[in-house]
Order: C-alpha cells, then sequence, then structure tokens
C-alpha cells in the first residue's frame, strides 16, 4: 500500500501494466457494468447543466431514456451514477465510424462545446476509488475478459498503471501528488533491480 496525503494506493497502480487497446475491446467499460458511471454531486450538477448543448450527439433512444430517467439517477452502492440502457451501455455513450463506443460529453469538451470533461470515474478506469474515513482507497480493477487486451498490450510496451493513467492521476489529485506517485515508483523500480 502506498500513501500519499489522504490516498491510500494498492500496489498494483505501480507494479501492473495496462494500455486501453480500443481495437479489441471496442470501449465494453462503457457498456458492461453493474450500473452506470459513478459521479460526484458536483458532476451530478455539471451533467444536468450540460444536457442540452450535448443531446445532439446521443441515440434517441439514449435520449428517450434519459427523458425518464433523468440525466442521472441514484445507486444504491455507488450513490449519483449516470443512466444506462436497460442497465448496460451508458446513456452517454456513442459509436465512432469503427464502432467503438466513446463518450459524448467527452467528445463535446474536446470539440470546445461545453467546459466539462467526462466522469472522474471514468477518466481513471481502471483504477476504482473507494472513500473510506477520510481516505481515499485507490485499486486498480481491470475486468478480467474484457480488459485482457490492455493488460498484455501494458506488459508488452511496458506501462505502469499510473502511468497509463497521468493525465487522469492529475486531474483528480494534482501534479504534486504525481510526482510523488512517480517518485515512489521509481524507487520501487530501482529497489526491485537491486534485488
Amino acid at each position: 500500500m502506498i500513501a500519499i496525503d489522504n490516498v491510500l494506493l494498492s500496489d498494483d497502480v505501480i507494479t501492473e501494466q495496462f494500455v486501453c487497446d480500443l481495437n479489441a475491446c471496442k470501449g465494453g467499460c462503457c457498456v458492461d457494468g453493474d450500473c452506470g458511471a459513478p459521479l460526484t454531486q458536483d458532476e451530478a450538477d455539471t451533467i444536468a447543466e450540460i444536457y442540452p448543448k450535448i443531446k445532439h450527439l446521443l441515440a434517441p433512444e439514449y435520449i428517450a431514456e434519459i427523458e425518464r430517467q433523468g440525466t442521472h439517477t441514484m445507486d444504491d452502492e455507488y450513490g449519483y451514477v449516470t443512466p444506462t440502457v436497460n442497465g448496460g451501455i451508458c446513456v452517454y455513450a456513442y459509436s465512432d465510424e469503427l464502432g467503438i463506443v466513446k463518450c459524448a460529453i467527452e467528445k463535446a469538451w474536446k470539440d470546445g462545446i461545453i467546459d466539462a470533461q467526462k466522469p472522474i470515474s471514468c477518466h481513471l478506469f481502471p483504477i476504482r476509488i473507494t472513500e473510506s474515513s477520510g481516505f481515499d482507497m485507490v485499486n486498480y480493477e481491470p475486468r478480467k475478459k474484457l480488459c485482457r487486451p490492455a493488460c498484455k498490450q501494458g506488459k508488452k510496451l511496458k506501462v505502469p498503471v499510473y502511468k497509463f493513467l497521468k493525465n487522469s492521476l492529475v486531474r483528480k489529485y494534482g501534479e504534486e501528488f504525481y510526482a510523488t506517485l512517480d517518485a515512489v515508483a521509481n524507487k520501487y523500480y530501482a529497489d526491485q533491480i537491486k534485488l
């Protein structure tokens, strides 16, 4: 376990390797899950505000689901989450010309339509954060079958999870946190070479 301020990270975050292989998984993390993407209160409020600006990017059946359920819903375990269609695909998803499922919120952000990025829980995947007693518990939780190609690609390219997720970790915890995590990881790898 790695402790930085009030964040406890599993060792897997620096020892395991991961690089998304969208050609293999087709964005399955937006499709397959127990519920929609976990949201903070601020993200739930933001999505309600930006929905009219991204609505044109969504399929009619997803719009109908949002009109029925709302721009976010409540889950017993995760709290605020994005709605899904029949417990599957996120209502804010779309498929690109290659059939890869992507996030309409992220597309609108990249296109300069909105200022908000996709939910941080999506941006951090395959890391999951659980809040407990004033601490964030940060765990590496790839999907066993779905993420197998990403794990394989990460090993091939020798990219640790925390490096693959640098932008999202900086977005969540800041540059100083990431620099500390990188220093811890570099010391770990240096110690491993000595053994």
